[in-house]
């Protein structure tokens, strides 16, 4: 275990450094220094990220174009006219019906909260997995407005769904973790970086199952609980650091 925490600690020296944003959908947030704008694109650019980088950072910064470059003023001051403008956004299967529900469920939500954090803390703040009450609370929350499209909630898993949330993982991670690297933002102060759940894509998990750290078969909520105990014993505080080794030595096909 020493030996694997040693090499693991030198991936993420080599991987959690500012060169890591540019190519990465963490980029878009990054774009912003209002802790609402930050908060609005990195939840947009992570429920956008599946397929290549590439695409899911330039299908983001054409939403913030959509928004005129100001995502939180558009949120809530847009008018209904200007909703036309998302009629021709695509990105594999999230489309017009979709950008307009997450816009409509913004404008709601900050009109009432100033942060989205408080809407990721669990209703009992003692119980034992914070993160996993906060994302089926936060679900619920998201999908209650009158009228939420049915085919908009394939986009934001939940554990409930026994589903491993791999993209709102990535979001809290961003929003959550805090160190001197500057890739992650550390914004949210109520959820520790030890509570977190590592974000659990095909990279992920092809690289973490060759080391060891994941036996269970299927990749659903339970895997990415079991990923995230196996980096507790390198790193009780701060498992999901280990993102970034796992994540970039599956992109470099290092494994």
């Amino acid at each position: 275990m020493n030996d694997l925490k040693a090499f693991l600690d030198a991936k993420v020296a080599q991987y959690n450094r500012p060169e890591f944003i540019a190519p990465d959908p963490v980029s878009i947030p990054h774009r912003f220094s209002q802790r609402q704008d930050i908060e609005i694109m990195g939840f947009w650019a992570a429920m956008l990220a599946w397929g290549q980088r590439k695409t899911i950072i330039s299908k983001a910064g054409e939403l913030i174009t959509l928004m005129d470059g100001a995502p939180y003023d558009f949120v809530r001051n847009h008018a209904a006219t200007d909703l036309k403008r998302f009629l021709s956004f695509r990105h594999r299967t999230f489309n017009a019906t979709d950008a307009r529900y997450f816009l409509a469920f913004f404008r709601h939500y900050y009109a009432r909260h100033d942060s989205l954090e408080d809407a990721f803390l669990p209703a009992d703040p003692t119980t034992p997995h914070p993160v996993e009450a906060g994302l089926r609370r936060f679900h619920d929350l998201f999908f209650s407005l009158e009228d939420a499209p049915l085919r908009t909630r394939k986009h934001v898993a939940t554990p409930a769904r026994k589903a491993a949330c791999k993209r709102i993982n990535m979001f809290l991670r961003w929003m959550v973790r805090r160190d001197d690297r500057g890739v992650d933002f550390g914004l949210w102060k109520r959820i520790t970086p030890a509570q977190l759940i590592c974000p659990c894509d095909v990279h992920v998990d092809r690289v973490a199952r060759k080391l060891g750290l994941i036996r269970r078969r299927p990749t659903d909520w339970l895997t990415a609980v079991e990923l995230t105990d196996s980096l507790r014993e390198l790193d009780p505080a701060d498992p999901v650091q280990y993102d970034f080794a796992l994540f970039g030595l599956g992109i470099e096909g290092k494994m």
